[in-house]
């Protein structure tokens, strides 16, 4: 059983991983969003996380990879995913200042961007929600100073794309980081209640396919 300060060590350094590291591969680097929802991130991302459960001899269950509390998973996200399906389209309206579909899908492109956000959902839900806002929440053994806490580091690593990739403005910038802020508590929120990573995957998918599927 891990301390407290094993735990929020972990998620400390974890989170400071990816600031930097992910930070700076969307300073250096952009290549095609299927390669990176599909290869890059999942290597990036989950490597380090595997190495630290083995550091803390855990399994996927202490990442909430279960299959108890299905049905309240599933309609928690639900609940919440249609909400959050809007505030993405706003989301892509901050990036391009219109909305219309990705054409560079492809012809099958609601299928592409279904994938897409499936493949991005379990990689950043798990990480961030099942380990970072869970192992937080279990050192602070307060839910909603780990959910704000966690939620201000998911908006700061979602903040270089939007830096060096699309380039907003100061005023976007902040609406986007608010956005992404609100989504963060949200998930973290269902993750909370139904104890079930299943439920924020959930979430994320119905958050993220709108925001994939236009440009």
């Amino acid at each position: 059983m891990q301390n407290k300060e094993t735990n929020l060590k972990y998620a400390v350094q974890l989170f400071g991983y990816l600031f930097v590291v992910w930070g700076f591969y969307r300073l250096l680097v952009q290549l095609p969003e299927t390669i990176e929802e599909l290869l890059i991130k999942p290597v990036v991302w989950l490597i380090p996380l595997i190495y630290i459960l083995r550091k803390e001899r855990l399994g996927l269950s202490s990442l909430g990879v279960s299959s108890d509390n299905l049905f309240k998973s599933v309609y928690l996200a639900l609940i919440l995913g249609s909400v959050f399906a809007i505030e993405a389209v706003g989301i892509n309206f901050v990036k391009y200042g219109k909305l219309e579909f990705n054409a560079n899908l492809g012809e099958n492109l609601f299928l592409v961007a279904f994938i897409l956000s499936v493949a991005t959902a379990i990689t950043e839900e798990i990480v961030f929600r099942g380990y970072i806002f869970n192992r937080v929440w279990m050192a602070l053994d307060r839910e909603w100073s780990a959910n704000f806490i966690t939620s201000c580091g998911w908006g700061l690593v979602h903040m270089p794309v939007a830096i060096f990739d699309w380039k907003l403005d100061i005023v976007s910038l902040f609406i986007y980081f608010i956005l992404t802020f609100a989504f963060a508590v949200g998930s973290s929120f269902v993750f909370a209640r139904s104890r079930n990573i299943i439920s924020p995957i959930l979430l994320h998918i119905l958050w993220q396919w709108p925001i994939i599927l236009f440009r």
